[in-house]
């Protein structure tokens, strides 16, 4: 062992030497390789959400994969000493680089290599490995090795350098509550039970399992609520969500595309549920799908089906959402961020009702009622050539507004109520009420993330208040500090109290004389024609006016500007 610890030392001052930081070019050169210097924190975070996406089988083979191919990598360098070295010395660039690189300290324990007879046994001990250590902060002591980024890198390393496909397995591993690493490894052949580690070597079509358990959970949900929903569930009194609710019952007895704008988290799938349950179609199914979450080369396949061989990996024929909704509804949540090709043959569906599958020849029939959804300016969008202009006015033939959370601060008062005895149902809570400096905090706060955020932050008041008890505002809100006091009357986390500050600032300006009131009105104005992108519906509806009430306002602005004078007798109330 201590020959092979002087062989392991001997060269690292020479591979060192052959790393080279160019800052003009923003390289880092290994050789002739590039290489890239990134945080370990960064690293780990990708790792633990690549376990919590994909759970642990996927994600190892993931993992296992990619240091395969690091490893793969480095063989080309360990091959260009070969020449000049005896088999064992060129080996050891291998571990000499994983050392420097800052994966783990790797010292040989036992190795034996002769390449021209194929012959290979290698034992190492790995000291500091970082995934190791990374995956025990994240997960805990796990009941099994898990340094497979780094398996995956002398397996690949090995096998490169060997010709031949070489095995290695931990031992001893310091995720599993061991002091350190210890790895060995023999030619494949030469373990009993091989298969089991090599089915991580073999790459499989994560996407279109991800995409078929989407499509089953969404198929799934959607009978299980279109059993149990029922108009109640709809809460909201505030004229924003009274006006889009009767635009939705007008809707709902008609065959009309319909288009749900507003924010992230309003409640755009819960509309579209009940526009489906309330119309002619109730019977049948309702499809969801977010076309933000399939990758861009998959959506047309989802969307329109594919037929066996069509590309690699279609290994059977399926059919599409449009095909499965068939009767039904089809409900395409964040349209926007469709690609022009699938937005092209979108619009040719809407227009002849047929769909053709990736790879067939043959149109299919369909009879789809389509609503769509959105966060994003369409109108922008199209300005932008992001979105096609002839789809966009296909899509909007029936629009509807759904107000964020925070222009409906009634409703929220009714929807924390309705989610307080959800939730103390669910969590077997019983939950007497809610103090009034929570109340006041509840109705204060903008509500970004809207009626998603507000059931997390109740469920999570349910969850930590005591049984039988009031919720308190550290109940609601845990990242609250009890030693700042806000300005609006309430001690409160940092961002309501920025908030609170901010409009005590902003009428403190105005009572100054810094600003006037017509100044804030003009600013008011455009600033919600901008967001409403030039629309001034939307626009009157987020300010509080009818349409005619913000033109003439408007048409008031700009005669100013002009330095006209308004006509005599036109009316604010026109």
């Amino acid at each position: 062992m201590t020959r092979l610890k002087k062989v392991a030392h001997r060269d690292a001052g020479d591979l060192r030497s052959q790393v080279r930081f160019s800052a003009e070019s923003g390289h880092i050169w290994l050789h002739e390789h590039r290489m890239l210097l990134v945080h370990a924190d960064a690293q780990a975070s990708l790792r633990k959400e690549l376990i919590d996406t994909l759970g642990l089988a996927r994600a190892r083979g993931l993992l296992t994969r990619m240091g395969y191919a690091s490893g793969v990598r480095d063989a080309e360098l360990a091959r260009n000493r070969m020449q000049s070295k005896s088999d064992l010395d060129a080996f050891m660039t291998g571990p000499q680089l994983h050392t420097l690189e800052g994966i783990v300290l790797v010292t040989p324990i036992r190795l034996e290599v002769d390449r021209a007879r194929g012959k290979f046994y290698g034992e190492f001990l790995w000291e500091n490995s970082w995934e190791g250590q990374t995956h025990r902060r994240d997960f805990g002591i796990h009941h099994e090795p898990v340094c497979w980024t780094q398996i995956g890198y002398v397996c690949g390393y090995t096998s490169a350098f060997m010709g031949r496909p070489i095995l290695y397995r931990e031992v001893e591993c310091s995720g599993a509550g061991d002091s350190h690493c210890t790895i060995v490894g023999k030619p494949v052949e030469e373990w009993d039970d091989a298969d089991a580690d090599m089915r991580y070597f073999s790459p499989e079509s994560i996407a279109n399992q991800l995409l078929d358990l989407q499509t089953q959970v969404a198929e799934l949900r959607s009978t299980i609520e279109g059993k149990e929903r029922l108009p109640g569930d709809m809460v909201g009194d505030s004229p924003g969500f009274r006006l889009a609710y009767e635009l939705l019952r007008k809707a709902a007895g008609t065959h009309i595309t319909v288009l749900l704008l507003g924010e992230t988290g309003v409640g755009k799938e819960m509309f579209a549920r009940r526009l489906h349950e309330m119309g002619p179609r109730a019977s049948e199914a309702l499809v969801a799908v977010n076309c933000a979450a399939i990758p861009q080369e998959l959506v047309e396949s989802e969307l329109f089906g594919v037929e066996k061989g069509a590309y690699t990996g279609a290994q059977a024929s399926r059919p599409g959402r449009f095909e499965r909704a068939h009767g039904g509804t089809l409900f395409l949540d964040e349209v926007g961020d469709l690609p022009l090709a699938a937005q092209a043959k979108l619009l040719r569906v809407l227009q002849d009702g047929e769909v053709e599958r990736l790879g067939d020849h043959r149109t299919r029939k369909v009879n789809v009622r389509l609503v769509a959804a959105t966060n994003r300016n369409l109108q922008g969008l199209v300005a932008q050539g992001k979105f096609r202009s002839d789809l966009y006015y296909r899509l909007n033939a029936y629009q509807i507004h759904i107000p964020p959370l925070r222009e409906r601060p009634e409703d929220t008062r009714l929807l924390f109520k309705r989610l307080v005895e959800k939730y103390s149902v669910i969590h077997g809570k019983k939950i007497a009420g809610i103090t009034d400096k929570a109340k006041k905090a509840l109705l204060a706060y903008s509500w970004p993330g809207n009626i998603r955020e507000l059931q997390n932050t109740v469920e999570r008041g349910v969850i930590l208040a005591p049984h039988g008890g009031r919720m308190e505002i550290e109940h609601l809100f845990t990242s609250w500090d009890g030693g700042k006091a806000g300005e609006i009357g309430i001690d409160r986390y940092g961002a309501l109290d920025v908030h609170a500050r901010a409009g005590d600032e902003f009428c403190e300006s105005v009572l100054a004389g810094t600003m006037t009131l017509d100044q804030v009105e003009a600013k008011l104005i455009e600033m919600a024609v901008s967001r409403a992108g030039g629309n001034l519906s939307l626009a009157a509806r987020t300010l509080g006016l009818t349409r005619p009430q913000l033109a003439y306002r408007l048409k008031g602005l700009q005669a100013e500007a002009q330095g006209v004078v308004a006509p005599a007798g036109e009316s604010a109330t026109a």
